[in-house]
């Protein structure tokens, strides 16, 4: 199952780290080397567009000076650097979807074509910040626009290292916002157009090659409670991703939304309502064929129109469902050739 983003944290436990926290993290700068560690490539970019100031919605963040140790966190921010052709200090270990070592399957295939080593990786399966592990990578900057930093998360952080946040709401910032807010933080924002642009240009290719898929309306959930589904609203990014490719949100979406306005991006459905959904598709991800199958045999499944209609688009697989579940600059391209096809076999179903 796609692990959900966790909102809450333990808070208790900050406050007891927070001044270790300044004190380790004053001796670990005091002490850190102005170069690149090996492995590492060049940042390049405009040295000249600095001192430059990233608002989000957890306060502004001023980097003075071209960072050259680059921590990320939550999703996509790595896929973004790596990218960019650097490889970070320190990024998270994703035990979900990742390689035995943790990293993701794209991510380890860029790193390997840098001729670089596996970053340090950072804990991540608790939701909570590792503020230890941060303070240990000595970095210049933290870059977590697609995440869930709580605002004490972000003050304590910010006592290491200048701190990149969303610019709204946790877990909602798209993958097109997402490149552009580490482009500026890292004085890169021709590299990160061109990087928007290319990755435009290929999923505009795609979807024209599948016309079937245009007009459609889909409806997103996942099936990670049991008699519940978590469907995803609006302005999510795997939500985004599918109306780039032509597809349109159905009406079902906002209106079966009974908690709009709790700030989540995603709500819980009750299989008593799915009866309630009216849509082309129901796109949905699981992480292996016998999960798809457990879901399908409930009867109240079974008996959706798009379940019996085979307008069920079933995402399975734990690599590709991460890949389409935080799309990025570097896991778009990865994913779209295996994606693509799946929403286009059940579009063609539709009377």
């Amino acid at each position: 199952m796609l692990p959900v983003p966790r909102a809450s944290r333990r808070r208790s436990r900050l406050a007891l780290i927070a001044s270790a926290i300044v004190a380790s993290a004053a001796l670990v700068l005091t002490g850190c080397s102005a170069g690149a560690p090996a492995g590492q490539s060049s940042t390049g970019g405009d040295t000249g567009a600095f001192p430059v100031t990233v608002k989000s919605a957890l306060g502004s963040t001023t980097i003075d000076a071209k960072p050259k140790r680059i921590v990320t966190w939550g999703w996509g921010a790595q896929d973004i650097v790596l990218a960019l052709g650097i490889i970070p200090v320190a990024m998270p270990k994703f035990t979900y979807s990742g390689t035995a070592d943790g990293v993701l399957p794209w991510d380890a295939e860029r790193i390997t074509e840098l001729g670089g080593k596996t970053p340090q990786l950072l804990t991540f399966d608790t939701g909570e910040v590792p503020f230890e592990e941060v303070v240990a990578a000595k970095p210049d900057v933290i870059l977590a626009p697609y995440s869930g930093l709580t605002q004490t998360e972000f003050d304590t952080l910010s006592k290491v290292a200048p701190v990149v946040a969303y610019p709204e709401k946790p877990w909602s910032t798209s993958w097109r916002d997402q490149t552009a807010i580490v482009g500026k933080a890292l004085g890169m924002t021709k590299q990160t157009d061109a990087l928007v642009k290319k990755t435009e240009d290929s999923v505009s290719t795609l979807a024209a090659k599948y016309p079937v898929l245009k007009g459609k309306t889909f409806y997103y959930a996942a099936a990670n409670e049991p008699g519940k589904l978590n469907v995803y609203r609006a302005d999510d990014p795997r939500v985004q991703l599918l109306n780039d490719l032509g597809l349109k949100n159905s009406p079902s979406v906002a209106a079966l939304d009974s908690s709009k306005g709790d700030g989540s991006f995603f709500y819980q459905l009750s299989y008593e309502k799915l009866s309630q959904i009216d849509t082309d598709l129901l796109v949905m991800y699981f992480d292996k064929q016998s999960s798809v199958d457990a879901f399908t045999s409930d009867p109240l499944v079974a008996a959706m129109p798009a379940v019996k209609e085979g307008r069920l688009a079933a995402i399975v697989g734990e690599s590709l469902v991460m890949a389409t579940s935080a799309p990025s600059v570097l896991s778009i391209p990865w994913s779209l050739d295996r994606y693509v096809p799946v929403l286009a076999a059940a579009a063609e179903k539709v009377k």
